[in-house]
């Protein structure tokens, strides 16, 4: 149980780093903070590997420059959906 709201948390933090690096692009407040830590995580392990100081299995550098990169994306085609429409 313990590890899940760590989990949660971790997310929640990695993702309001990676929206903040990547100038605030993410919708959805804490959530979205939420998805974006998850999916920011996952990214950055597949692409730079597991180095770093590791919580909750979120080795955090990757985690952060996931995230990152996540929100950069996902902002770039939120505002390309947005002009077309």
């Amino acid at each position: 149980m313990w590890g899940l709201v760590i989990s949660l948390i971790m997310a929640i933090v990695i993702g309001f780093i990676g929206n903040a690096l990547a100038d605030n692009m993410m919708p959805g407040g804490i959530i979205g903070a939420a998805v974006a830590g998850f999916a920011g995580s996952w990214i950055g392990n597949s692409l730079f590997g597991g180095f770093g100081p590791t919580i909750a299995d979120f080795a955090i550098i990757p985690a952060v420059l996931g995230t990152a990169i996540f929100v950069l994306v996902l902002g770039l085609v939120s505002r390309l959906f947005r002009r077309a429409a």
